[in-house]
This record gives structure tokens, C-alpha cells and sequence, in this order.
């Protein structure tokens, strides 16, 4: 099985403009992200895929590989999808995001092994059970899974709604970081946004609202994706000791 890791990066952000060549202890953010995947085993390949000349060079500049894309993509799966289509060979494709520095790299492994497990799947991710204090966060993204691992439904509000006290009940958050059958990919990157997705802003809602599963892995890591100039702040705290 053949897996190729992308790390889409675009250098807009509404609220940290740049954010991919933002510096944490002294090295771009970027490159931390492509340090972490490429220390997985499953991919064969790992590269960024971006549409700003200036990330382009950043990554060339460390030795990693990367990829031009168009600018005009309405979301990172259709990057993903454009960056797939030069990938005729491969099987399975890890979306890494760009703004994840600390992603641990078993993560993508494990969601690469899930393919070769069983190949009724088309598409997976993972969460993390959730700390009290995010339950109404609207930017922590909670998930509720069927008890063979499916998701049931992602939302920004909270699941469950905690009505009744049941022993062993959490809440889970998910956790970023997605696989796709390549396949599969291509055809979900055609699909039309639905009701839910808009509603919610939530791209892998697309999926579910078509009929198909999407495979959640648990996972202890809580994630700590950059975001504003305070994360930036807090990760540089974290790396540089």
C-alpha cells in the first residue's frame, strides 16, 4: 500500500497572517510540521502543498519537498485532491494540517495502518477525549462515534448533551488530521457543500450527509494547533524549554 503525507499551507491567515513561516525557536512553523511527518513510516513521500511562492521557497530552502497549487481552491480537501491528481499510484493520502507542530508522527502511521486493516474504509481521523474547560468552545470540534468506531456527527456545540449523568460517558474532541483513500478523495473533492457542512462550517460533514463513514481513531494527543499570536507564544514556550 502506498501512502503519500500532504501538508497543505496557505500563507493567509485572517488571524495570523503568514502563519506557516512564523518562526518557533528560531525555525519556521512549517518546518516543524514536515520534521514531525516525515519521522512516520507508513508514507513514502511527504510534501507541502501551498499556493504562495514564499512558503515554496521556505520549505525548498530547508530541503523538504513541495508543491505549487492553484490559489483559488475553496478548501484544503480540494488542495489535497489537486495535489492526489500527479499521485496516480498511491492508495491512501494523510492531510496533515501546517499548523499542527507537535503532531506525533504514529499518529499518521495509525491512520495509514487503518486502510490496510480494512478496505471497506474511505476515510479517517481521530480524536481525544475533551478537557472540561473546551465544552463550549465553538473552535474545539466534538465528535460522537457508533460502536464500531464510525462518527455519528461532528459539531461546534456540545455531544453529548450531558442530560442525565451516565458512568462512563465523555466528550471527545476531534483531532484534525485526516486519511483518504486516494479514490475516494477525488470523488469527495466533486461533491456539492451540504445543509450541515455550511451550517456547522464543517467540511467532514460533507461526507456523513452523503452516506459514508468516516473511521475515528482515539488518540491521547490534545493537539496543539497554531492559530493566533497567543498559541504561537505558547508553542515557542513548550519547544524552546
Amino acid at each position: 500500500m502506498k501512502v503519500l503525507c500532504v501538508i497543505p499551507a496557505r500563507y493567509a491567515s485572517t488571524r495570523l497572517p503568514g502563519k506557516p513561516l512564523k518562526l518557533i525557536v528560531g525555525k519556521p512553523m512549517i518546518q516543524w510540521v514536515y520534521e514531525q511527518a516525515v519521522k512516520a513510516r507508513a508514507p513514502f513521500e511527504v510534501l507541502v502543498a501551498t499556493d504562495d511562492q514564499r512558503v515554496y521557497d521556505a520549505v525548498t530552502a530547508f530541503g523538504g519537498k513541495a508543491m505549487m497549487t492553484r490559489a483559488d481552491h475553496p478548501s484544503g480537501t480540494d488542495r489535497l485532491a489537486e495535489v492526489a491528481g500527479h499521485y496516480p499510484d498511491v492508495d491512501v493520502v494523510v492531510n496533515v494540517q501546517g499548523d499542527e507542530p507537535m503532531l506525533p508522527p504514529e499518529i499518521i502511521d495509525r491512520l495509514a495502518a487503518v486502510f490496510a486493516e480494512d478496505e471497506t474504509v474511505d476515510m479517517a481521523t481521530m480524536k481525544v477525549e475533551m478537557r472540561p474547560e473546551e465544552y463550549n468552545q465553538p473552535a474545539a470540534v466534538k465528535v460522537v462515534t457508533d460502536k464500531n468506531g464510525y462518527a455519528l456527527y461532528f459539531s461546534r456545540s456540545l455531544l453529548p448533551y450531558p442530560r442525565k449523568q451516565v458512568a462512563g460517558a465523555k466528550v471527545y474532541k476531534h483531532v484534525g488530521v485526516y486519511a483518504y483513500r486516494r479514490d475516494f478523495l477525488l470523488k469527495y473533492a466533486k461533491m456539492q457543500p451540504t445543509m450541515l457542512e455550511q451550517v456547522e462550517s464543517l467540511e467532514q460533514l460533507r461526507a456523513l450527509e452523503n452516506g459514508y463513514k468516516i473511521k475515528v481513531l482515539e488518540s491521547a494527543f490534545q493537539g496543539v494547533g497554531v492559530d493566533t499570536q497567543e498559541d504561537l507564544d505558547a508553542v515557542n514556550k513548550l519547544l524552546g524549554g
